[in-house]
């Protein structure tokens, strides 16, 4: 797929990560970029919230099929992070667990392999051509946890050597160092709820301005049968998508052997026989 959108480029070829587009993540990067934090040192992200699982067996239950927070939710906070601190992973540390393998629904034969519970840590690059912030090795932290009833919680925090910056929810606050409270940098801009959607409130509000954005690509075209790559500069393109990947892999791998794991892009296509063998492997052990 990265092959193919390298060899049309004329087609529109992005990855749906829209927490790029949410406007407290816009606001957070370009802060970022003035300088507001200082240097760039730590980020934290936490999202808590009831199981992924759907009501009945499927998808969301299989490590194999894309199941799990590390990868519906995780990967999403691996792409984001990046776009925030311009570098990228070069090193990562996780830990996985999965504490409901069989409930009311999912019992007898069926089990669940998908995680519920993911701590993972990268240590991000210095600065580099794309960097939003004044950079040096940056330490991201990232703990996601399914099996807390109630509010959703998603923060994610940045902290530097002259301040910090904190996004809850869709609201954006920060504080500068000696500051005595936090100040609200962006509010809530409204719209439909979770409770509509059954969306989380950042994915869902992220979604809707990616899809505005997408509108405004076209809509600079008069036969609209083309786009302009101003209004969707910003979107996670096919690369991106296959270091997200890459990193989601070597967390796995360094739940499996407790040990850091180095982030290698693939340059080429493995073989996927050899990728199928492995992972029946694993599910053996």
């Amino acid at each position: 797929m990265v092959t193919a959108a390298r060899y049309y480029p004329q087609l529109l070829s992005i990855v749906g990560n829209a927490l790029r587009f949410l406007p407290a993540f816009v606001a957070m990067r370009k802060l970022l970029t003035e300088g507001y934090v200082g240097e760039l040192q730590v980020c934290d992200a936490r999202v808590y919230g009831p199981s992924l699982l759907d009501q009945s067996y499927g998808w969301t239950c299989e490590e194999l099929m894309g199941g799990g927070g590390l990868h519906t939710v995780g990967s999403a906070l691996v792409d984001l992070l990046s776009h925030l601190v311009g570098t990228r992973a070069q090193k990562v540390h996780g830990l996985l667990r999965t504490f409901v393998r069989q409930n009311g629904a999912i019992r007898g034969i069926r089990r669940v392999t998908s995680d519920d519970f993911c701590f993972f840590q990268m240590l991000m690059g210095g600065t580099g051509s794309g960097s939003t912030a004044r950079t040096g090795s940056v330490c991201c932290t990232v703990t996601l946890n399914f099996n807390m009833p109630g509010a959703f919680v998603h923060e994610v925090m940045v902290v530097g050597s002259e301040g910090r910056l904190i996004a809850r929810g869709t609201e954006l606050y920060g504080q500068r160092n000696g500051g005595d409270r936090e100040e609200l940098l962006l509010g809530d801009t409204g719209g439909a709820g979770p409770e509509v959607t059954g969306l989380p409130l950042p994915h869902l509000r992220g979604l809707g301005s990616m899809v505005t954005a997408l509108k405004h690509a076209f809509q600079a075209q008069k036969e609209r049968r083309s786009w302009v790559p101003g209004p969707i500069a910003m979107a996670a393109t096919f690369e991106d998508g296959l270091y997200v990947q890459t990193v989601v892999e070597a967390v796995k791998r360094s739940s499996r052997s407790g040990e850091w794991e180095s982030v290698e892009v693939m340059t080429q296509e493995p073989d996927p026989n050899q990728n199928l063998c492995e992972a029946l492997q694993r599910n053996k052990v």
